[in-house]
């Protein structure tokens, strides 16, 4: 087998579009953690709202934003008439890639801010602490494991897109090709390109668990969850 790569494109389109993404999905999935979090009614409701991309098969996802922002809606329209496109250019992958990674990074930071002890934060401001100091000192440390686990598994999602990203994108070379969409095309017509690409999306990916795993295992030896 040859596992030769004379064009790099899919890689760079990549990263061009599942970074922006993960930063994007790590904020959104922090502020809808928190809301979701401190809701008392229509909780369980809104919580199925954000976890439906995670249920949802991508290629849906995919159809219902070309849909959302094809020339045919008013949003796509006034989209268009300010010079922005969203179907078949890398600012709609971004956004695919966004909205079926966001549920991995709601859902992590959801589940640190449920097991959070509040006692600790009204300790601390009957201590005399600022809400920044609260926030920066209390609150943080003891979430981070699941930003960091929570960002993490986002940006792997994000690098592993297919069927949203293909179908909002679509598949033109050096602007939309990622590298998952490189295999699916690949995969007939040039089966050892498609090992290139398979190989070096597994190796990111087993790279990527590895240092969530490391870390996580750090902050055990720091808490002493370790021993």
């Amino acid at each position: 087998m040859d596992f030769s790569i004379d064009d790099w494109s899919p890689l760079i389109v990549s990263l061009k579009t599942a970074l922006p993404a993960t930063v994007i999905a790590f904020f959104l999935g922090i502020a809808a953690a928190c809301l979701v979090v401190r809701m008392r009614r229509g909780k369980n409701i809104l919580d199925a709202v954000f976890m439906l991309p995670l249920v949802l098969p991508p290629t849906v996802i995919g159809f219902l934003l070309v849909m959302a922002f094809s020339k045919y809606t008013e949003l796509g329209t006034f989209l268009l008439d300010h010079g922005i496109r969203i179907v078949n250019s890398q600012i709609g992958v971004t956004i695919a890639i966004t909205v079926v990674a966001f549920p991995l990074m709601y859902r992590a930071v959801r589940g640190s801010l449920e097991s959070f002890d509040e006692n600790m934060t009204n300790a601390a401001r009957t201590l005399g602490m600022s809400e920044a100091r609260v926030l920066g000192k209390v609150v943080l440390p003891n979430i981070l494991p699941g930003l960091v686990s929570g960002g993490v598994l986002t940006f792997a999602r994000a690098l592993g897109e297919y069927g949203a990203a293909m179908i909002v994108g679509g598949c033109i070379d050096g602007k939309t090709v990622t590298m998952s969409i490189a295999v699916g095309i690949e995969y007939i017509s040039n089966r050892d390109l498609a090992y290139s690409w398979t190989f070096i999306l597994i190796g990111i990916a087993a790279t990527v668990v590895v240092m969530m795993n490391w870390f996580n295992q750090k902050q055990m030896d720091l808490t002493g969850g370790g021993k």
